[in-house]
């Protein structure tokens, strides 16, 4: 059960083009949006960061920008998101197979050297304490440019954010993130917990 409820999007009028920009990455506004709707210049504030982590023009696979969020989320043990970045990831050409395999990218060979670095990194710069290392820090330079760099940890400072809201809040999960995430996960023992 939310401890804040989602209020309906037409609650706040001047936001609609900020509810309209998730129509066109998830295909509905996300209910973690519909919360923070309270205080209509921080949903403009994500909004605006959203829409430069996940800048279309980047240099880093729209895709996996959202494994790695996934890879963040996972850390933060927050399943609203990881059940929100395979959506993503997924409506952004992940596959099927990719996205089932995510918890064992280490050995999975859908996964490339260079992705498995950045999601090592992802799940390192998510743990708390930090556990970005030196050396995991030049493992991810001998793969990643510096602006690539920037953007792979763009999606976990995001994420950071969004984990701790809904997980707070105990958003509810919408039912289309969920029947991707228990197709994709559910076999692994993936479920909404507080979010269904």
């Amino acid at each position: 059960m939310p401890r804040l409820a989602p209020l309906p999007p037409d609650a706040t009028p001047e936001l609609k083009d900020h509810f309209d920009f998730f129509l066109g990455t998830l295909g509905f506004t996300p209910n973690s949006v519909l919360t923070m709707q309270r205080k209509p210049r921080l949903v403009q504030a994500f909004a605006q960061l959203n829409a430069a982590v996940m800048d279309p023009a980047g240099e880093v696979d729209l895709g996996f920008r959202r494994l790695i969020g996934h890879v963040a989320s996972k850390a933060s043990g927050c399943l609203y998101c990881q059940a929100h970045t395979l959506l993503g990831a997924q409506n952004f050409g992940v596959s099927e197979a990719k996205q089932a395999a995510i918890w064992d990218y280490a050995r999975s060979p859908l996964y490339t050297e260079a992705e498995r670095v950045a999601l090592d990194f992802a799940l390192a710069a998510a743990a708390q304490p930090n556990e970005v290392t030196d050396d995991l820090f030049e493992r991810l330079r001998a793969h990643w440019s510096e602006a690539q760099i920037v953007e792979i940890l763009g999606v976990v400072a995001m994420f950071g954010f969004l984990n701790r809201w809904n997980d707070s809040m105990a958003t509810p999960l919408e039912s289309v993130p969920a029947a991707v995430a228990q197709k994709a996960l559910g076999p692994q023992g993936w479920s909404a917990g507080k979010h269904g």
